[in-house]
């Protein structure tokens, strides 16, 4: 008896220390640069209302050793410029005008950023599938793809650089709220 109940506890010990021990994704900003995957370990996000503007923008940025990425959505439209604690699921592309901003960044000594090249209209989309404003969470996911011509001296194209940030995602991303 004895021993079936010290089996039955050290079950419940090991079940326990399983359950403990599972890792759960902590990868709340993902993607793929230039085919090697991408966790940013500083990632910060604010939902920000600006009622003198009357918009509402959604900026994002996630940084790991010398790799930044960086977007923002703004919203000028009354229906989605509210003060409240929400954003519009939908998709948001870099269209050319000041809507829709993404950036890639990188450094080369790990505290000065430069942005490497521009995401030109087409070539970058945020999809925004779900948002919990009791939690502070939100989910969707981003591609972009930044080019940087590099020029000669006398103003000829010498090279074309692309950086192809591909199949991010960010999920159950905290974000901060606030009204200006």
């Amino acid at each position: 008896m004895l021993f079936v109940l010290s089996a039955i506890i050290f079950q419940g010990c090991k079940k326990d220390v399983v359950t403990s021990a599972s890792t759960t994704s902590d990868q709340i900003l993902a993607a793929t640069i230039n085919g090697t995957s991408w966790i940013p370990d500083d990632v910060t996000a604010s939902i920000t209302y600006d009622g003198t503007a009357n918009t509402k923008s959604f900026d994002v940025m996630g940084t790991i050793d010398s790799k930044r990425v960086k977007w923002t959505i703004t919203l000028s439209d009354a229906a989605s410029a509210t003060n409240v604690n929400t954003f519009p699921l939908s998709t948001y592309r870099v269209d050319g005008t000041d809507r829709v901003k993404m950036t890639y960044y990188t450094s080369a000594d790990g505290t000065t950023y430069e942005q490497v090249g521009n995401v030109e209209p087409g070539s970058g989309t945020i999809i925004v599938t779900s948002i919990d404003p009791t939690k502070n969470v939100i989910t969707g996911t981003y591609t972009m793809t930044a080019k940087k011509v590099n020029y000669n001296d006398d103003g000829s194209i010498e090279s074309i650089e692309t950086s192809q940030i591909l199949s991010g995602t960010f999920t159950n991303l905290p974000y901060t709220f606030s009204t200006k």
